[in-house]
């Protein structure tokens, strides 16, 4: 297995991220050594829904102000109905994902995560999965969707639903790496 610990991880979200979304892949990850870090629009507390239901509270390491996007491996975008749709509203979170884009650095997003590819602009040509509402978004802006529990495309990493949380594991894994860790 390939060693993880020097490898830093970046995790955007806020109020009404879907639970399982962030907390599995986020101990997924701290299970492989991993240094993962959650930034949010403030220091205080956000709150998980686990479908539409209040879930877990968590809270974030740092402010998306003061994230540096050079100093992490990777971007996940977990999902929620409302966390991705407030954080595409922010335009830190959106010159984050931009970022990473243009460092080429891996970004996995599942759910409704994708909604804030779609505002940074950074989907069109790749092929990309989502929650199936949010399909004809991806679609309007250039994806190529497709109905698969993981779709890897180079660097971009996407999944459907909480279902899918595996198989978006093991890919965010693999994708850490095979970019060095």
């Amino acid at each position: 297995m390939t060693d993880l610990t020097h490898a830093k991880v970046l995790i955007l979200a806020t109020d009404g991220f879907e639970q399982s979304e962030l907390f599995d892949p986020r101990q997924a990850l701290l299970d492989a050594g991993v240094e993962v870090t959650l930034a949010s629009i403030a220091m205080d507390s956000i709150q998980g829904m686990k479908h539409d239901v209040k879930g877990d509270t968590i809270k974030p390491d740092m402010i998306l102000g003061d994230v540096e996007p050079a100093n992490f491996d990777m971007l996940v975008l977990p999902g929620g109905v409302a966390n991705p749709d407030t954080l595409r509203m922010q335009s830190e979170a959106v010159k984050i994902v931009q970022a990473f884009f243009a460092d080429d650095k891996p970004v996995a997003a599942i759910c409704h995560g994708p909604w804030l590819l779609v505002e940074a602009d950074v989907v069109s040509g790749r092929k990309m999965t989502s929650w199936p509402s949010v399909r004809t978004d991806l679609r309007n802006a250039g994806a190529e969707v497709e109905d698969a529990e993981v779709v890897v495309d180079g660097n971009l990493i996407t999944s459907r639903k909480p279902d899918d949380i595996p198989a978006f594991n093991k890919a965010i894994l693999d994708a850490l790496g095979q970019n060095g860790g």
